[in-house]
Parts: structure tokens; sequence; C-alpha cells
């Protein structure tokens, strides 16, 4: 026989909305009485009857997550923080890399609460849901709204942190794709930021990386390097690049950073555990995590209480690969 609600409210001496409201982590519930029902129904094998719930409450607390690769560091680092974010409101996630079409199609099938949807390719965006939809990268014309990470930003701030420090010859290493409108963004924030400050700028300190992953940027500094411009800094544009920066500087025998400076785009943990600890600039991924996950649930709750777009602040993050400019 399976063991209800009323059965632990028996047992425990509280009434049925009690355990109710413990059972969903209430704050109305005392610490010490919420505990005490958990534990109970925990050890009497209570089975919460989650289709009962839904039809009650007409939610299913799940958030569907449309991601469509889990293959470099940063992206899989913002997934975990979602998740995590998303399990301290009592929801589920579910994550999906497939297509938006036929994620969505799936997403309506678990009649998921909501979604959060990282738009890879740039793919035009239908203009309306069946469910709540959130998204993150650039502030467009878009009819969902948007959390906005403010690439250009970080560009700015990366390159005025090389020039405080006295760095004049600064390269940038990023993928100049025209679809992805994320690597556009930097692309464009590290010319107006180099253009602002008077800093030259040429085909030299632009090198493609035609890539996002760690080959790539380990083969574009090796070409770097082979040429006749000799910068004292580099900027690179995800932490995958950066490692690919790292290593091929190392095997060129250059310190870091001695003889030259690193900084990386993503404000990830992971930066610390690189061959040399990297100072990055983004905003950092507790954050936008953070951000999504609130406005997703507020946009569940009230729609109209949500912007259309919410621009986040990008930081910088020192470690062990910046130093003055070498007066050599």
């Amino acid at each position: 026989m399976s063991i209800t609600i009323k059965d632990i409210a028996k047992k425990v001496g509280v009434s049925y909305s009690t355990v109710s409201k413990a059972l969903n982590n209430s704050p109305l519930v005392k610490p010490d009485t919420k505990e005490k029902i958990i534990k109970l129904a925990k050890e009497m094998g209570y089975e919460p009857n989650y289709a009962a719930q839904r039809l009650v409450s007409k939610r299913s607390n799940v958030i569907g997550l449309i991601w469509p690769t889990l293959e470099r560091v940063a992206p899989s680092t913002l997934i975990t923080k979602i998740n995590e974010e998303i399990s301290k409101h009592n929801y589920s996630m579910i994550l999906s890399i497939n297509s938006i079409e036929e994620s969505i199609d799936m997403f309506k099938r678990f009649q998921i609460d909501g979604g959060i949807v990282f738009n890879k390719e740039n793919y035009q965006m239908p203009d309306t849901f069946p469910m709540p939809i959130v998204t993150y990268g650039v502030k467009q014309q878009n009819s969902i709204p948007v959390i906005d990470v403010n690439y250009r930003e970080a560009m700015h701030t990366a390159v005025h942190y090389l020039h405080q420090l006295g760095h004049e010859k600064i390269a940038f290493l990023g993928d100049f794709s025209i679809v992805d409108e994320r690597q556009v963004e930097k692309y464009h924030g590290f010319q107006q930021a180099m253009e602002n400050l008077g800093l030259t700028l040429s085909s030299h300190n632009l090198v493609n990386t035609a890539g996002l992953d760690w080959y790539d940027g380990y083969m574009a500094t090796n070409r770097l390097l082979s040429t006749s411009f000799k910068p004292t800094a580099i900027i690179g544009t995800s932490y995958d690049i950066s490692a690919g920066i790292i290593r091929a500087l190392r095997q060129a025998n250059y310190i870091i950073p001695k003889d030259m400076s690193v900084i990386s785009y993503d404000n990830i943990p992971q930066m610390e555990n690189l061959e040399v600890p990297l100072t990055s600039v983004g905003v950092p991924v507790e954050e936008m995590a953070q951000q999504m996950v609130e406005t997703l649930l507020n946009y569940i709750e009230q729609p109209s209480s949500v912007p259309l777009s919410q621009i986040l602040t990008p930081k910088i993050f020192e470690r062990a690969s910046c130093a003055l400019a070498s007066t050599k």
C-alpha cells in the first residue's frame, strides 16, 4: 500500500497542509519541522504523485535547456551552473542538443514550464513559442527576453586593462566567423577599443583561429609567432582557444607573463587550472546562470514583468598571466 501525505501528517502530528508545504520546501514551515517531515517521508518510502501534482498546480516543475554543443569547457560549465541554479528553485532540467524546432516539440510532449535557448549558429528564432522561453547572447530585435553578456564591453575591458599595464602591441586571436554573432561582437569590440586608444590595428594583430577549439588557438599562435609582428600581449576569445595559446607560447619557450601577457574571454573557475593560471574577462559564469534562471522563472510567473533585454557587466578576474609590458 502506498504512503500518502495524510499518513505522514498523522505520524508527525501536524496538518496535511503542513506536510504538503514541507515537501515542497515552503518557507512557511519551521526548519526543524520541515527536516523532521522530510526525514520521516524518506523512512516511510513516500513517493510523490507527480501526475496528480501537475493536474492540481498545472505545472511540471521542469525547465528545458536547448544547447547544441557540450564539447567545449565554458558552455559545459555554464550548463552545470544553470542546473544548480534550477535545482535551488525545486525545478528539474531536461537538456536537448537537438535543433531548436526538434527540442521544442520534445518539450511540448514533456509539458515543461519554460525553456532556455542557446542559439549557437544565429539561426532565425521563431517569433513565438508554445511556452515561456529566454535566450542569452547578443541583444537584437527579439520577441523573447535575452540576457546580453556584453561581448563588446568585455573586449573593451581587456584592451584597457592591458593598456594600463603599458601594452600597445596587442594581438587578438579569435574565430572571425560571420555566422556566430558572439564572435562578431568580440571582434568589433577589440577593434573599437584599439581605435579609441589610438593603438595600431592591422592584419598583423588580428589572427583568425577559424574555430573555437584548443588546436585552433594553438595553430593560430604558431602562425602569429612566425610573423614579423611581435606583440607583448595576446587576447584569446575563449577558454579553449586560450589554452592552445598558452601551450604554443610555452612550447616556443616564452615565459608568461614575463615575455608575453595573455588574457582570455570566459570568466570561469577552470582558468585557474591551466598551465599558467589565466587572467580572464567576462560576466562570471555563476552570475550568468543566476540571471538566466531567475529571468525565466519570473517570465513563467508574470511575463509582463520581464524586459526583452538585460545587459550584464563583464568583469576582470586577475590571475598570473598578465604583467607590465617589457621595456626592452
